[in-house]
């Protein structure tokens, strides 16, 4: 039975790596060149951070946005990575914006992100009530960690005083 479950667990081991190495190779091949935009949603009045590796040994390109217009790019903290910051105007309409990029001698890229309605205000509504209430959350989690704990505790005896007798 025990070698049952080692080769079953050996098997799922495998089994997970032979499918993500597929997405693994996938996921940045050499030699592919791309633009990175962070962040993906932008709204209006915040700036774009573009970088790219594709333009080799180069320490300089010019880029473009549809929304923000003209933009440098230059070397960034690591080697070989060329990064551009932009701003969106506000009164931008929200939709698609394309991003250019070129380098030097005949390297262009393009991509694009989103432009959101309006900038995120706010904290996160995660449905768990007001941050006031984190006595009672607290307590009731620690009667349910002593719980189980006690559970545990129970088992093991149980489990110990069988196989004695």
């Amino acid at each position: 039975m025990r070698n049952t479950r080692i080769g079953a667990g050996i098997c799922l081991a495998v089994g997970s790596l032979a499918l993500a190495a597929p997405v693994a190779a996938a996921a940045d091949p050499a030699g592919e060149q791309t633009i990175r935009i962070s962040p993906g949603y932008a709204s209006p009045g915040t700036q774009v951070t573009v970088s790219t590796t594709a333009c080799g040994k180069e320490t300089y390109g010019k880029g473009t946005s549809e929304a923000g217009g003209a933009f440098h790019l230059f070397e960034g903290d690591r080697k070989g990575v060329l990064v551009g910051v932009f701003e969106i105007p506000k009164g931008t309409a929200p939709g698609s914006d394309t991003v250019t990029v070129k380098c030097p001698p005949r390297i262009k890229l393009t991509d694009s992100y989103r432009i959101a309605d309006r900038a995120p205000s706010g904290g996160v509504d995660a449905g768990f009530g007001a941050p006031t209430d984190q006595g009672t959350q607290l307590a009731a989690g620690g009667v349910l960690l002593a719980g189980a704990a006690a559970g545990g505790v129970v088992r093991m005896r149980r489990r110990a005083t069988a196989v004695r007798g």
